[in-house]
């Protein structure tokens, strides 16, 4: 019998490079949907396939079930695995691979390039420009440097450090948090190590978000959170939309308390026509796409395509994210 694949993620689709050629060359049967997609229609689809390269789609303990036995690996295009059930896939030996390590380059970039947006008023000129707005004697917006404003990093790993590296190169202050905080990168690099969440955002300008979505973090952005924050603080979420309480966001621009919200990633993906984010002051949302580029696509597409095959065929250099005894 064929090997049957489900390939959801669009942008593996959408992006040329070398991952087309290598899962065409291994004569599965592909068949290609446009992701995330919801639960109700991965359970439509579930039981007809060997193995699944997704993104973002709704994998849930009715889905694994109903995929089963037939379903042998799931590959993560990507490192976030909080839309999988992993602990019921882990009681069913289910292995879910992913690929820590391919993305921490164009995701810091982003991040900084929604900060630039913000601080400098490039989205809003540039609209504004557009709309031909810009004309003798108009009073054209004003932003601030970032030199000198402190950065505060929730979560040092790959892609915290790599904004912590180029927030040093801007002439930014760095401080930061992780559970698992690495003194040696802090200390080659000057970042200062706080003992909690709270000692960044008190003294932080701008609060940068770059942790997993779990039980302990969802909403960890909140209005007490907020308060605690520095008036004019300018957050960055190019993590996780469920980190950040969407409605208390709003009312914080809408307060001025918060001077900008810059976010790849909202908590309803994508988002409805009267999401509370969608139009709000000084908030720039982009549709997930920090990860997006032909580099880190092609990365990322062939470290899933490589993991996916190399598990079918007994091979073990692939990435596994979960364990059993």
């Amino acid at each position: 019998m064929t090997t049957r694949i489900l390939l959801t993620t669009t942008s593996y689709q959408d992006t040329p490079g070398p991952h087309h050629a290598l899962i065409e060359s291994q004569g599965f049967e592909i068949v290609r949907e446009r992701g995330p997609l919801p639960e109700s229609k991965m359970l439509e689809l579930a039981g007809e396939f060997d193995a699944f390269i997704c993104g973002d789609d709704a994998i849930t303990q009715a889905v694994i079930e109903k995929s089963l036995p037939r379903l042998k690996v799931i590959s993560k295009y990507g490192i976030g695995l909080d839309k999988i059930d992993v602990a019921f896939a882990t009681t069913q030996k289910l292995p879910i691979l992913n690929t820590p390590g391919v993305n921490h380059t164009t995701v810091a970039e982003h991040t900084f390039g929604l900060l630039l947006s913000i601080t400098k008023k490039i989205q809003q000129n540039a609209v504004e420009v557009i709309e031909g707005k810009w004309v003798a004697g108009w009073k054209k917006p004003v932003g601030n440097e970032i030199m000198g404003k402190t950065m505060g990093i929730i979560g040092l790993g790959r892609i915290g450090k790599e904004v912590a590296t180029r927030a040093k190169a801007f002439g930014m202050p760095v401080i930061a948090y992780d559970p698992y905080f690495d003194e040696a990168f802090a200390e080659k690099h000057g970042v200062k190590r706080c003992e909690s969440m709270d000692e960044v955002l008190t003294g932080a300008n701008v609060v940068s978000l770059h942790c997993f979505l779990d039980e302990k973090t969802h909403g960890m952005i909140n209005p007490s959170k907020i308060e605690e924050m520095q008036n004019g603080v300018i957050v960055l979420n190019c993590a996780r939309g469920e980190l950040v309480e969407t409605q208390s966001m709003k009312d914080a621009l809408e307060s001025g308390k918060v001077g900008g919200y810059g976010a790849d990633v909202l908590d309803e993906e994508p988002p409805a026509e009267n999401h509370p984010l969608i139009g709000a002051p000084n908030c720039i949302i982009t549709s997930h796409i920090a990860s997006r580029t032909y580099e880190s696509v092609e990365r990322q597409a062939l470290r899933a395509t490589h993991n996916m095959i190399n598990y079918l065929n007994g091979d073990d250099d692939f990435i596994q994210a979960n364990k059993w005894n």
